[in-house]
């Protein structure tokens, strides 16, 4: 049987607005350029045992909350300022998470454990994917931690190689964006301090090769030795 007039034009009407209805999703998945953030929660992570947790918060250390960066540099980080300053480290660090989740961590230590004097939050790469989510959870952070303590804050620095030229440059965008709420959170938190680390690959070009793998992880060792000697030097200057 041979469909008639009609029989098309419906057909062609209904394609037409799935057509637009799968544009539109595709759009409001990526709202910003950069794609759409991946399910973190079955990434690889590091968490500091209790044991340590209560060690670190009785003994003047830093509690960190930080991502796949933070995963694969924490522990370098955490042999470096127990050598410059007897500091030990308690990490929370979780591949591909946000900082919003990172915060409700935070808050969990804060409710279950206490807080030590120094927080560091190594956290914000993932929120290139929803940039204007960001300066809401800086806030957040700042309020668990309360005004007696400090924030030590690495901003970001992405632009992956794997991805195209178009994609590189929203990565780009919209880590600048991230990072500038987060300079502006500082003028209204005087406990709050940046690690520049996009600053510091910026001011000499090679260095984004040098020290970034794929525009966004540290090289081993002179990326990561470079990104965590900028973090002790701001946590031993508290």
């Amino acid at each position: 049987m041979r469909p008639n007039r009609r029989h098309v034009l419906m057909a062609g009407a209904v394609a037409a607005v799935s057509t637009v209805v799968a544009a539109e999703s595709a759009t409001a998945a990526d709202l910003y350029g950069s794609g759409e953030l991946v399910n973190w929660t079955v990434l690889s992570r590091a968490i500091a045992s209790e044991a340590t947790i209560t060690f670190v918060r009785d003994h003047d250390g830093v509690y960190m909350f930080g991502d796949s960066i933070a995963v694969q540099d924490g522990k370098a980080l955490a042999t470096r300022l127990l050598s410059r300053s007897g500091a030990s480290l308690a990490v929370n660090n979780w591949s591909g998470r946000p900082t919003a989740p990172a915060v409700d961590a935070l808050q969990s230590w804060a409710s279950r454990y206490g807080l030590p004097r120094r927080i560091l939050m190594a956290t914000g790469t993932n929120d290139i994917f929803n940039p204007p989510a960001f300066a809401a959870q800086v806030d957040r952070t700042m309020n668990i931690v309360g005004s007696h303590r400090t924030v030590v804050w690495v901003n970001t620095q992405i632009a992956r190689t794997t991805k195209s030229a178009t994609v590189q440059l929203a990565d780009q965008r919209n880590s600048a964006w991230v990072n500038s709420q987060l300079s502006d959170a500082q003028k209204k938190y005087p406990n709050l301090r940046i690690v520049r680390w996009a600053e510091y690959l910026a001011a000499k070009p090679a260095r984004l090769t040098m020290y970034l793998r794929e525009g966004v992880h540290t090289t081993v060792p002179g990326g990561q030795d470079a990104r965590n000697e900028l973090i002790v030097q701001a946590l031993t200057a508290q």
